[in-house]
């Protein structure tokens, strides 16, 4: 019988449980359709014991091992980049010396690039977390892949890419029928290639169907921090200005100017109430060097200060 390939899946309180249900589903449903245990896994922590995920989900662990026997280590996020617990240094030579493959996880992988500093090129994170790293470390070039492999380490930007790598590494140990078919199950419609870029990461969200406005909104997803002027974008596009007003107006009624700060407003809302940057250095990730608490509060009826005490009593 084959040796069952063996994962530690490495948590934190507060640790995302579609992250822990994109790994642990694909393992289990592998071990299903293949009628035998070719995988078998074990939820480790820092210290042992229960852990508490976001949505109140309680996880009982062991300790991670100083000598581990794992052959991969998943190491997941719990939506705050600086959590003490993610900084595993140490424990993931442990398993990279043992020739294990690590995978880190949104603020797993967001703690690891500011640990190491010099490694931010090699590494990708949740878009999320791309932003505090440009804002508090200074650390352009980030990638925006959904899964950046870089050897014994990869980094994942987790959530749903979570059963994308999944998936991929399963697939090192099943044939490609049986791995389609656990595909299919999790109605998971194709395997995304490690390459294929994040939202707000320079990919368009909306295809419109007309080349010049498609091409102009991807301009301003890659040009969130840093805005262009309206006149930039119409000239890349090789657009006139007053075309390009012509087409948002058909097919979006809206103005370019009006999208694009559409735009990057719904981005400062997503970051104000999913990580904890301060409401100054999440103007100015979004393209707001001043005027933001103004600006925000026109779109949402309320201070940036105050959505943020809202969304944290839900």
């Amino acid at each position: 019988m084959a040796t069952e390939v063996h994962f530690d899946i490495a948590l934190a309180d507060g640790f995302i449980l579609t992250e822990l249900a994109g790994v642990v589903d694909v393992l289990r449903l592998s071990n299903r359709i293949s009628r035998r245990p070719v995988f078998r896994w074990h939820y480790r922590s820092v210290a042992g014991g229960n852990v508490t995920g976001s949505s109140d989900a309680i996880i009982q662990t062991t300790a991670l091992p100083a000598r581990p026997d794992a052959d991969y280590l998943f190491v997941l996020g719990n939506a705050d980049a600086d959590c003490p617990a993610l900084s595993l240094g140490a424990t993931l030579a442990n398993y990279t010396n043992r020739q294990a493959r690590v995978i880190l996880l949104s603020e797993a992988a967001s703690r690891y690039i500011a640990d190491k500093r010099d490694a931010g090129a090699k590494h990708t994170t949740h878009w999320e977390n791309r932003a505090v790293l440009l804002e508090r470390l200074g650390l352009f070039d980030t990638k925006s892949a959904l899964v950046v492999d870089a050897g014994s380490v990869i980094t994942c930007a987790g959530m749903g890419a979570t059963v994308d790598v999944a998936l991929s590494l399963a697939s090192q140990h099943m044939s490609s029928a049986a791995m389609m078919t656990v595909a299919d199950i999790l109605l998971h419609e194709r395997i995304r290639h490690y390459n294929t870029l994040q939202p707000f990461a320079g990919r368009a969200a909306l295809a419109t169907g007309d080349q010049g406005l498609d091409a102009a909104i991807e301009l301003m997803q890659a040009h969130i921090e840093f805005p262009l002027s309206i006149s930039q974008i119409a000239s890349e596009t090789r657009l006139s200005k007053r075309s390009l007003e012509r087409k948002f107006n058909a097919v979006l009624r809206a103005t370019p100017n009006g999208y694009y700060r559409e735009l990057r407003l719904n981005k400062a809302n997503n970051l104000l109430l999913n990580t904890d940057m301060r409401i100054n250095e999440i103007g100015l990730a979004c393209g707001f060097p001043s005027g933001f608490t103004a600006i925000y509060k026109d779109m949402f009826g309320m201070t940036p200060s105050t959505a943020r005490k809202k969304g944290r009593q839900k």
